[in-house]
């Protein structure tokens, strides 16, 4: 009870008041409706652009020839198109050169220019250009402008992008061309010093590793040829060397055919000069002289055994082969002992040829992307030369705009009515909380004196008629915004002249 006599008691303060809030609610009103309704108006021109791309020729570029799509095409236009020196172009194209007074207020026009010229995408090869100013016909001046500066870049940007590109990759291509050269001599001079201890292009196997791998091969087939002598000289020992000689009946005619059929095997096998033919044909001599000499059996002298002989022959291969692996072991030895001792003075060796060779391979590989680079864009070249692959159609040019896009003032009128009756109120609980009347028993009880009683006064006419003109003064304010909403700022001149 005791909260709610004091609320009010504050609201009866704020209440009495409400005469000079209402005034500052009209002062702010008043003041902020004029400063809204002489605000510039914006007005906004705009043009449409089609990009017409011209999709034969697109496809038949597409995998040989740099990208010539119209999204990045007019990507690249659009990025370009508020550089400086553009901008510069649209303000001396324009009557923005009369707003220019300094070096600072030119500067503030061209940041303006950059953030209120706007290329947006509307659909597939429709782009829209935009520029609002408080001046409708500077605002479709500089659409104008920049549509043109648009058109021109379209014309001659991509050309001049090409040849500044063919400019760079052919100076990059020199550059990569004296690079590699140089790098291919440093390679060249590094293989012929160390031939020998780096690895062959064509097997990828160095020649000390061949040496190894052929002096580990002669090894084992000089330890194969040992083996080979040792089983042929074992075999010669276990042969006799020569054969008894046989007893042969008369006339010799089995004895001497037999003879004579080895005869004629051994000279299948050996030369007339052999010493087994050489025997067996003295043996065969000698048989057909018993025979012819008489009818008595004949003991024949001992003869070599032919089979030793070819064993001899066999061991005598067998150790010129031996002798033949060795000599080639030990100069395998001595040429991989060369080697190595040319390794051991080198130890880097490897580790500074795989660099060498990464360098040129880095090199040889980014010049051949250059030379395919140079290539593809002299296919784009010769296709942006004779076809036009992209043609730019203005399909809705800029017209000076009548109605103003902004500002928005019924907006602003509305926050400044709100702003108004804030602040009148704001200004009343100021007041009111100010305030040090005593309008209660609860008020006269605070100062400890003994308080008898109270009258309540009656409502009088007056007081109605009080609450009636301020309910009026509040409609009549509503009114005014009412007034100056549909208005606009002829009805502001009004009241304030």
């Amino acid at each position: 009870m005791e909260a709610l006599t004091l609320l009010r008691g504050r609201v009866a303060a704020i209440w009495r008041w409400r005469w000079p809030a209402l005034a500052v609610a009209w002062v702010v009103c008043l003041a902020g409706w004029a400063a809204v309704q002489l605000l510039p108006n914006r007005y906004q021109a705009s043009a449409r652009i089609y990009a017409d791309a011209d999709a034969i020729l697109g496809q038949t570029l597409r995998g040989i020839a740099v990208d010539g799509a119209t999204a990045a095409q007019v990507e690249t236009l659009q990025r370009t198109l508020l550089a400086r020196p553009n901008l510069e172009r649209v303000v001396a194209r324009t009557d923005l050169d009369a707003r220019v007074t300094s070096e600072a207020s030119r500067e503030a026009l061209l940041r303006d220019l950059e953030r209120q010229i706007r290329l947006t995408p509307q659909a597939r090869n429709l782009f829209r250009l935009e520029y609002s100013d408080r001046d409708p016909r500077v605002a479709h001046d500089v659409v104008r402008a920049t549509l043109n500066l648009f058109i021109e870049r379209a014309a001659s940007n991509d050309r001049q992008q090409m040849e500044n590109a063919r400019a760079f990759v052919n100076q990059q291509i020199s550059t990569y061309e004296s690079q590699l050269r140089e790098a291919e001599r440093r390679r060249a001079e590094f293989r012929a010093r160390y031939l020998e201890l780096l690895p062959s292009d064509t097997t990828g196997v160095s020649r000390l590793e061949q040496s190894r791998a052929r002096l580990m091969q002669l090894r084992g087939e000089l330890q194969d040829a040992r083996v080979r002598r040792d089983l042929v000289q074992r075999q010669l020992d276990s042969i006799p060397a020569t054969l008894p000689g046989e007893v042969v009946g008369g006339g010799g005619g089995g004895a001497g055919a037999q003879a004579e059929r080895e005869l004629r095997e051994l000279r299948t096998r050996f030369t007339d000069q052999h010493p087994a033919v050489q025997a067996q044909r003295r043996i065969v001599n000698e048989l057909r002289t018993a025979g012819g000499g008489g009818g008595g059996a004949v003991r024949l002298p001992p003869r070599a055994n032919p089979a030793r002989e070819a064993m001899q022959n066999r061991l005598v291969d067998a150790e010129a082969d031996l002798a033949s692996l060795e000599r080639q072991v030990r100069t395998e030895e001595g040429e991989l002992e060369r080697l190595e001792t040319l390794a051991r003075g080198a130890p880097q060796l490897q580790a500074e040829y795989t660099n060498l060779d990464r360098d040129y391979g880095i090199l040889r590989r980014n010049y051949e992307e250059l030379l395919a680079r140079r290539e593809s864009l002299q296919i784009a070249g010769a296709a942006r030369t004779g076809a036009d692959q992209v043609r730019l159609e203005v399909i809705e040019p800029p017209v000076v705009p009548s109605q103003p896009i902004g500002p928005d003032r019924l907006l602003f009128s509305a926050g400044v009515l709100v702003a108004g009756l804030g602040a009148g109120a704001g200004f009343a609980v100021l007041l009111g909380l100010a305030d040090r009347t005593f309008r209660s028993l609860h008020d006269l009880r605070q100062l400890g004196l003994p308080v008898l009683g109270a009258i309540s006064s009656a409502v009088s006419p007056r007081r109605r008629g009080s609450v009636l003109a301020f309910g009026g003064a509040v409609a009549l304010l509503l009114l005014c915004f009412g007034a100056v909403v549909s208005g606009g700022p002829h009805l502001v001149a009004r009241m304030l002249a």
